[in-house]
């Protein structure tokens, strides 16, 4: 039932609520004892203001934009020469609402926004929870890569080692040998990063990860281009070129797996088995493949 124009004027009311309820959080003085729960929680309510105060600034803007033309139209039966059957055509559709709907209440939205402001100050309520973690995470204090750890020991090439000893390394990823980075070990590392992305932004959710993957991203592609990446050096050119080298095959159960080295360390492979060493990347994978138990 609402207007255009009243619409527009609740966006901004809700706006300005929404800043001064950020302003106010910004500000808050937590106290020295406070936990790194009650930061988490004022982070979560920052970033639940946020992204409401981005919702109504896209309306907003499409409103005003107001490809549609009903904005324009709205306005110019509010200032045309029938000013007063358009006020009274809207006074007749809010009677009729209310006569519909004789029990309806309208909340003002003053109200919500009270009770922000006593979450706010009551930092240490019991129901203050507004992240989502495990019993083992402690509320963003540590890490749970129970899942992650099952998957790990199940890799065939993997060493097993206990949970303890998983957690010392699990981040060491450059003392993992080239040879043993197959297609499962790929797995692991997307369901890790998964991981590691979605507790982040449970405990940081005013990080901007994106961002910081992008950075990255970036930082990663230099060091892949020179060859100095921890773990991956770059093939050496020269006698290696031209003779190979040898590759166990024990570790991939299949061609997708090794295509997963790539295209020179598959030339390579092949190069050291004397075989044709071209072709498309899969091409390469399979003609290794199948090598596999008969050199």
């Amino acid at each position: 039932m609402e207007t255009l124009l009243e619409q527009q004027r609740r966006y901004h009311e809700e706006r300005e609520r929404l800043m001064d309820s950020m302003v106010k959080e910004t500000l808050l003085k937590k106290p020295s004892s406070s936990s790194s729960r009650d930061q988490i929680n004022s982070d979560h309510r920052m970033k639940t203001l946020l992204d409401r105060y981005m919702d109504d600034t896209v309306a907003l803007l499409d409103l005003y934009e107001d490809k549609d033309g009903m904005r324009k139209e709205e306005v110019a039966a509010l200032s045309g020469p029938n000013e007063f059957v358009e006020f009274y055509n809207r006074l007749k559709l809010i009677k009729d609402f209310h006569k519909t709907h004789p029990n309806e209440i309208s909340v003002p939205m003053s109200m919500e926004f009270d009770e922000l402001a006593k979450s706010r100050e009551n930092p240490g309520s019991d129901d203050a929870v507004m992240g989502d973690f495990s019993d083992e995470e402690g509320y963003g204090r540590y890490l749970d890569l129970h899942e992650c750890y099952d998957r790990y020991v199940n890799l065939k090439a993997m060493p097993k080692v206990d949970y303890l000893a998983y957690l010392s390394t699990f981040d060491q990823l450059f003392d993992v040998p080239k040879e043993r980075k197959n297609y499962d070990y790929r797995r692991y590392l997307e369901m890790l990063l998964d991981y590691l992305q979605g507790y982040s932004a449970r405990v940081k959710p005013l990080l901007d990860l994106a961002d910081e993957m992008d950075n990255v991203r970036l930082e990663f592609l230099v060091k892949w281009e020179a060859g100095q990446f921890p773990g991956w050096p770059k093939e050496t050119s020269g006698a290696l070129a031209h003779t190979g080298a040898h590759l166990d095959l024990s570790a991939f159960s299949s061609a997708e797996e090794l295509a997963s080295l790539g295209l020179d360390r598959l030339k390579s492979a092949l190069l050291a088995l004397g075989l044709k060493c071209g072709g498309t990347l899969e091409e390469r994978a399979h003609r290794l493949f199948n090598t596999k138990g008969k050199r």
